[in-house]
């Protein structure tokens, strides 16, 4: 398989310029990942405005979700990248874990979030009908379940882009979970 170079601010389009000037400011670099969605001429900026758009659910909960998906899909880079995203949204090593593992013990509505967006993700979109109600149950919302298979295909696209380029993960090292 070609290998994706990572392409450098000078090798990208003004516009994806612009992009990378703003995340280093914001983030303090150009993630890998980031980085080589400006391969493409419009990419970044389309997934940007994906991700960045807004939702029903609180910061901490699309992280719940981001966690899930990137384990699910077996994304080592976003699994890294969402674990040190979890614990800036206030997760512990634990909570994330557990996260990862499925559950949330810890929040009964954060975990009927994690187990919809599993059943969701392993099931590309056809979730367990009992998980959907607990997820109502729980006090979401028919609104929030469509943000919640937006947030599910917003990770998916950076975990199947990690798939294909299988970029160096410049995050910090996490534990395995099986």
């Amino acid at each position: 398989m070609k290998t994706f170079a990572i392409p450098t601010r000078e090798q990208v389009t003004p516009e994806n310029q612009a992009i990378f000037d703003t995340l280093t400011k914001v983030v303090g670099r150009v993630p890998n990942l980031f980085a080589v969605f400006a391969t493409s001429d419009h990419a970044l900026a389309n997934y940007i405005t994906l991700s960045n758009g807004k939702s029903s659910l609180r910061a901490k909960e699309k992280e719940a979700v981001n966690l899930i998906v990137s384990q699910v899909n077996e994304c080592a880079y976003c699994s890294a990248a969402h674990t040190a995203i979890g614990k800036m949204n206030g997760f512990t090593d634990d909570q994330i874990v557990e996260i990862r593992k499925g559950g949330a013990s810890f929040d009964a509505k954060i975990d009927a979030l994690v187990k919809v967006a599993k059943s969701i993700t392993e099931n590309k979109g056809r979730a367990d009908h009992q998980l959907v109600e607990n997820f109502y149950a729980a006090g979401y919302t028919q609104a929030n379940l469509i943000d919640v298979a937006v947030a599910v295909g917003d990770k998916t696209i950076t975990n199947y882009v990690y798939a294909l380029t299988q970029v160096p993960v410049d995050w910090p090292a996490i534990p395995e979970v099986k």
